[in-house]
């Protein structure tokens, strides 16, 4: 696999410097890519990045993770209008093994194969590096002209940050340039991946490599990924959506890329997914024959929530999804864990109820009338179970004055009243 022409075709190229298709051509190339570790959790902005080191894995090259240890606790003013704040040692160690794991789903870091994936952190080599060696050995060879001439410095110093820019956050692209530098001298490593935002700060790494041993350094960085819209990718009215099932459910995650727009969805499945060129033209071909049955945007959903999750956890998502919107039953809705529920249920009306009421048992009526207020009146509530328009908990109500008991609670607290077709109503009971 031919990594520059894979990356091409998925539209996952944005700069490159001359040079770096031929050296990648020669054989085996060692390449790495920075992520913050300022979250113990990667987000859906992370993933083309961590997707360009597994298509370079899959081309024979070797991939490096560098999680930024040392850069962590400064900040990047990349891209940012404000300074970051600073973690501790604890929290980043903690941080990055979290890191790690997420990112062996994508990377092989197991194997005894010479291109097996490696997690690096500059904390390593940057804890012992005095600021009198890092004034000798890297400042001397950057002039302030050359730094300020990079957009993200230039963009802080016009105005648009309110507090302007600080001198930590000034020696940044020196601190990620010698990053590239150590990495070059200590693995090998001739080729620097990122985002399109990080251009700056990589060529001065290319920059600073040439200058003090006359060495030959590449970049390539992806364009950033946005919305239809032009707005930031990854961010929904919820905050980020993030790889760790603590901060976004499976099922949430699943729905977020079961939602994207067509155009969206072009795009995506070639950036976030591993299917073949073959395998995505045909899908996109059956989506323009029949664009109501989203089969692109239920195929990139399965691929990435499979690989992020599971197997088992695409298919509890999408079992999920049909409790909404197909004909689930009541053993589904029953298997489903509390999170999932909230998350499927999310804006739907609740209301609160006495548990108590319901250890000796209530009557369905009384408890969907005067409890919690699912109908407007008794007489309204009697004429629609009759019609068979009424289901607790995805099974028919039988009678307006079934007994509600404990035994019918979900996850030991809530219950699912369904009227008419589309009408639920969440009773939570503490």
């Amino acid at each position: 696999m031919n990594f520059v022409d894979e990356l091409r075709w998925r539209g996952m190229v944005h700069d490159m410097m001359p040079g770096t298709e031929e050296l990648l051509q020669k054989g085996m190339v060692t390449a790495y890519l920075g992520i913050d570790p300022t979250a113990d959790s990667l987000h859906i902005g992370h993933l083309c990045g961590v997707m360009m080191l597994r298509h370079l894995q899959r081309s024979g090259h070797k991939p490096l993770a560098l999680v930024g240890g040392a850069t962590g606790m400064i900040g990047d003013p990349s891209g940012k209008s404000q300074e970051r704040n600073l973690l501790d040692e604890e929290t980043l160690a903690h941080n990055i093994a979290c890191i790690k794991k997420q990112l062996s789903k994508f990377l092989d870091f197991q194997s005894d194969a010479p291109n097996s994936a490696e997690l690096v952190n500059n904390y390593d080599w940057m804890k012992n590096f005095t600021f009198l060696d890092f004034a000798r050995e890297v400042g001397k060879h950057i002039t302030v002209n050359y730094m300020m001439a990079k957009d993200s410095v230039k963009k802080r110093l016009n105005g648009e940050a309110r507090d302007g820019l600080s001198f930590t956050e000034f020696t940044y692209q020196l601190l990620q340039g010698y990053d590239y530098l150590h990495l070059y001298n200590e693995k090998g490593c001739r080729l620097q991946l990122g985002g399109s935002d990080q251009w700056g700060n990589i060529t001065t790494g290319t920059e600073l490599i040439r200058r003090t041993n006359g060495g030959e350094a590449y970049a390539l960085t992806c364009p950033l990924i946005t919305k239809a819209d032009g707005g930031k990718f990854g961010k929904t009215e919820s905050g980020n959506v993030w790889l760790d099932p603590r901060y976004t459910s499976p099922y949430k995650f699943y729905q977020f890329w079961l939602n994207v727009g067509d155009e969206e969805a072009k795009r995506y499945i070639k950036i976030f997914t591993s299917l073949t060129k073959e395998e995505i033209e045909a899908l996109e071909k059956e989506q323009d024959e029949a664009p109501h049955l989203r089969i692109l945007q239920k195929r990139l959903a399965k691929e990435i929530t499979t690989m992020v999750h599971s197997e088992a956890e695409y298919e509890a998502a999408v079992e999920a999804s049909n409790i909404l919107f197909g004909n689930a039953t009541s053993e589904v809705l029953k298997k489903i864990d509390e999170a999932t529920l909230l998350a499927v249920f999310e804006g739907v009306p609740q209301f609160k109820i006495e548990k108590s009421l319901l250890l000796s048992g209530t009557k369905a009526v009384d408890l969907f009338t005067e409890h919690a207020a699912v109908f407007p009146s008794k007489g309204e509530m009697r004429k629609l179970v009759q019609g068979g328009g009424v289901s607790l908990n995805k099974e028919k109500l039988e009678a307006f004055d079934q007994e509600i008991t404990v035994q019918d609670l979900l996850s030991d607290k809530y219950l699912l009243v369904q009227r008419g077709k589309k009408n639920y109503y969440l009773i939570i009971a503490e």
